[in-house]
């Protein structure tokens, strides 16, 4: 059982981006919350919102990435 490594790499760098991100976009949403009164509520809402579903998306590519790299899915 060979390791495509240059897929796992690739795996590894779309979890790397994931990282911050997952913490990141809670910590936003959670500013437009306390900030109600503000003016830029929805505006930084829907940036934290994007933030959290980049992070989802990247955990799903690199998760989808690693397993092919494991067991050799070829495309």
């Amino acid at each position: 059982m060979s390791v495509n490594k240059k897929l796992l790499e690739k795996g590894m760098k779309y979890m790397l981006y994931a990282l911050p991100l997952m913490f990141i976009g809670p910590s936003v949403i959670y500013n437009a919350f306390i900030n109600k009164d503000n003016v830029w509520h929805y505006l930084v809402l829907g940036i934290g919102i994007a933030l959290c579903l980049m992070a989802v998306y990247f955990m799903y590519k690199g998760i989808k990435t690693l397993t092919d790299a494991l067991f050799e899915n070829d495309k």
